[in-house]
């Protein structure tokens, strides 16, 4: 197959040399400080799921000095706040699909309005990837397969599950689900309760599992979701909030523990985070049904402060 991975990050890259291992046809577009090392010395993995270098396709900084024709499957990987920029871009792409490899709340909402449902793939990602140099990524940890699938059933399940399985046979664990929306709200409330947590006290998810206050804090987030998630009558997997805290800390938090959150890497690296499309938004959809988000609101100007102040003092 022939693929497009728009995002070299540490997600994309790591489809991105996934696939081409598998032998497909592989192109992508980063941030200079990757590309060019990946150009020089090939993009490596390291981690739990082996050590290999691959030569991509091309690899540039734009689109502008790569094919842009005939791609089976464009794999969107860019920060949440990018969206609506890649997406403009994208639009110089022939492609048959886009699959979403992204965090937060509104990527799929704004990609179907630019490309229509019957283009657009979502996906939750749940495993974890860093970088420790440009050009080389880190598979840190795994919770659980990517899920992919369209919510509007907009595209044949044959064709989804066909991509799932290619990504699968490539060494990233992969299925296809129909209910992928209440998978990757999963991951919102997954993501909401530890990523700024994480990022603002610089610990790992573990620890923010054993301290009380953090416990309490990661509590409210929770109870909050699932409130505003009912009143916009969102469909997720768990009856109630309590049944999913419980299963947070029995199942989620311990192949995960010694995780530390990308929020924290972006902050470090002076870097605006997700946060918009992850508590922020939980506050903005919760305004809209008039249900209050103290928490998630609280939670969101601290990390907004503190990339202010990592900002002024880089």
């Amino acid at each position: 197959m022939r693929f497009f991975v728009y995002g070299l990050g540490a997600i994309g890259s790591a489809f991105a040399a996934f696939l081409k291992r598998a032998g497909h046809e592989v192109y992508a577009v980063g941030r200079e400080r990757i590309v060019k090392p990946v150009r020089e010395r090939g993009l490596r993995i390291t981690g739990i799921w082996g050590d290999f270098t691959v030569n991509l396709d091309g690899v540039e900084t734009s689109l502008d000095k790569l094919p842009t024709e005939d791609f089976d499957l464009v794999i969107l990987s860019v920060k949440s706040y990018d969206t609506e920029r890649a997406l403009e871009d994208l639009q110089r792409v022939n492609f048959k699909y886009l699959l979403l490899a992204q965090n937060g709340y509104g990527n799929y909402e704004k990609a179907i309005k630019r490309f229509g449902k019957e283009k657009v793939i979502l996906s939750r990602v749940i495993f974890g990837a860093e970088i420790p140099e440009p050009g080389t990524v880190k598979i840190t940890v795994i919770a659980a397969p990517v899920v992919i699938g369209n919510p509007d059933g907009a595209i044949p399940e044959g064709e989804l599950i066909k991509i799932a399985e290619t990504i699968n046979g490539a060494g990233i664990p992969t299925e296809y689900s129909p209910d992928v929306y209440k998978y990757l709200w999963d991951k919102i409330l997954y993501n909401s309760a530890l990523n700024p947590l994480g990022a603002l006290l610089e610990t790992n998810y573990g620890t923010l599992a054993q301290i009380p206050e953090t416990r309490e804090l990661m509590n409210s987030i929770i109870r909050e979701i699932f409130a505003v998630a009912k009143a916009k009558g969102i469909d997720l997997f768990w009856k109630s909030a309590e049944e999913y805290i419980e299963h947070f800390y029995k199942n989620l938090i311990p192949p995960t523990a010694g995780h530390y959150p990308s929020m924290l890497q972006d902050i470090r690296a002076g870097k605006r985070t997700e946060i918009d499309a992850l508590n922020g938004a939980i506050v903005e959809l919760g305004r809209e049904v008039n249900v209050p988000t103290p928490v998630n609101e609280t939670i969101t100007k601290l990390v907004k402060a503190k990339e202010k102040i990592i900002s002024k003092e880089g």
